[in-house]
């Protein structure tokens, strides 16, 4: 069932908007029809009781054949009327209360003029009277109003109507029929694009407007992503609703945090290169004063580790923070140019031209993003296959190695600093486990990134995803 539901804010708004939307509609048209039902039923009471008094006031001083020659007189086909000796309303109980009512209303009003009971009924709309207007369809030359006229005479023999029984002191009956006015339906095929071009509408604006609100959010989402990969990028403007601005605000404070932290870094890693230089070159300077032994030779080559560890530290403190421009880089020649110092890697030249292989980033960084990588290859597995390919709008970079592989569990674990797979590896041939944290930061920080796997064939394929310039 969540997989239906929105899985955004702005989804979610849209989402209540329009179903708040539909249910008022649906509301509003309720209500309309109720009102008008209820308008209509009284205006065709005030209609019967106003024709019922000019009648009554009309016929009751004549005497009952003149009543009869006048009802007959006055009779259409639409609203039948004639005088008789039995009620056309043969219950004296009225079907519901407004009529109970009206009933009332009639006696009372019509008593001076004779009249001592009344009774009203609704005539079914299923019953269909005959009009005065011809049966037949109007002809091509008529006009709008005539055919109108036409089309509600057609409707009024169709709606039903009240039938009204009044009995004067002499024992005749008035019985006559008003016919009740038609309700057209509020959705009818003219008004049903109208509605549907007014919720199109207000839909379009409501989506428009959501974008327009949210449109900052995205702007902060992006700037966020931004900061992962250049922490000196210009800080976000602050303007905007309430709720933006506290976040743009919140998020420059964290950016100036960690330039802060970058700096202090920097200057820790130009502290290490500096006070660490000078002892070291006293102590290879003491060693050489010595004689040639076993023990000088040690304690060369732990001193040659140890200005090897410092310059992996200080590399990766100060990788981040060198201050290179981005530019177009042309990647085939690039890697090229990289193969070309190893002897024992196999570059793949066929297939793709160089000109389709342009990104954009920082040339120095991407090199050393490259070498860390066949430098990795070429350290645990002797030898290694480069090749270049396109998949959609990125450039993907394969390297596979001859080695033994890494177990599938701790395959993200040699992106860790410092951090060597026991077992999978030869800690003797290799470095201090940096070389592929540097590497993958690196991917980053140009919108790409390092995906290790083991190759079926044997070995570890190292595939780097760096995008294509625009």
């Amino acid at each position: 069932m969540k997989r239906f539901l929105p899985q955004s804010l702005p989804s979610w708004i849209l989402l209540i908007l329009i179903a708040g939307l539909i249910t008022t509609q649906i509301a509003t048209l309720s209500i309309v029809s109720r009102d008008r039902n209820e308008g209509n039923n009284i205006l065709e009471l005030f209609r019967l009781s106003e024709r019922a008094y000019t009648l009554v006031k009309l016929l009751y001083a004549a005497p009952p054949p003149e009543r009869t020659r006048l009802a007959g007189a006055m009779t259409n086909a639409s609203s039948p009327l004639y005088m008789a000796d039995e009620p056309a309303v043969t219950s004296a109980i009225a079907s519901d209360d407004n009529l109970a009512e009206l009933e009332d209303v009639l006696v009372a009003r019509f008593s001076a003029f004779g009249v001592t009971d009344a009774r009203v009924r609704r005539e079914s709309p299923n019953v269909t009277r005959e009009t005065d207007t011809d049966s037949s369809a109007p002809g091509a030359d008529v006009g709008i109003v005539e055919k109108q006229l036409s089309a509600l005479a057609q409707d009024f023999s169709k709606s039903g109507g009240l039938v009204a029984s009044i009995e004067f002191s002499d024992g005749q009956w008035l019985n006559f029929v008003t016919p009740v006015s038609p309700i057209d339906p509020i959705l009818t095929v003219q008004t049903l694009p109208l509605f549907g071009a007014v919720a199109a509408i207000v839909i379009i604006l409501s989506i428009w407007a959501m974008r327009r609100l949210t449109a900052p959010y995205r702007a902060l989402e992006n700037a966020v992503k931004r900061i992962g990969e250049d922490v000196k990028i210009p800080p976000l403007p602050e303007f905007g609703s309430t709720e933006y601005r506290s976040a743009a605000r919140a998020v420059n404070a964290m950016q100036a945090q960690l330039r802060e932290y970058v700096a202090d870094r920097e200057q820790l890693a130009a502290a290490l290169a500096h006070d660490l230089r000078t002892p070291l070159t006293r102590i290879r300077l003491r060693l050489e004063l010595l004689r040639k032994s076993q023990l000088r030779q040690s304690l060369m080559q732990d001193l040659n580790d140890i200005e090897a560890i410092s310059r992996s530290v200080i590399d990766f403190a100060t990788y981040e923070v060198v201050d290179e421009e981005q530019e177009k880089i042309d990647f085939w020649s690039l890697v090229d140019s990289i193969v070309d110092n190893y002897p024992q890697v196999t570059f793949e030249k066929k297939g793709i031209g160089s000109r389709k292989l342009i990104c954009t980033g920082r040339p120095i960084a991407l090199r050393r993003c490259v070498t860390n990588l066949i430098d990795n290859a070429v350290a645990y597995g002797e030898r290694a296959d480069v090749s270049l390919n396109l998949a959609g709008n990125d450039i993907v970079l394969v390297i596979k190695d001859h080695g033994p592989g890494i177990p599938q569990a701790k395959l993200d674990e040699v992106f860790q600093p410092f951090r060597r797979v026991e077992g999978s590896r030869n800690r003797q041939t290799g470095g201090f486990g940096l070389g592929l944290t540097i590497a993958r930061n690196i991917a980053r920080r140009s919108g790409g990134d390092i995906k290790l796997e083991n190759d079926p064939e044997g070995g570890l394929r190292a595939e780097l995803t760096i995008p294509l310039a625009s």
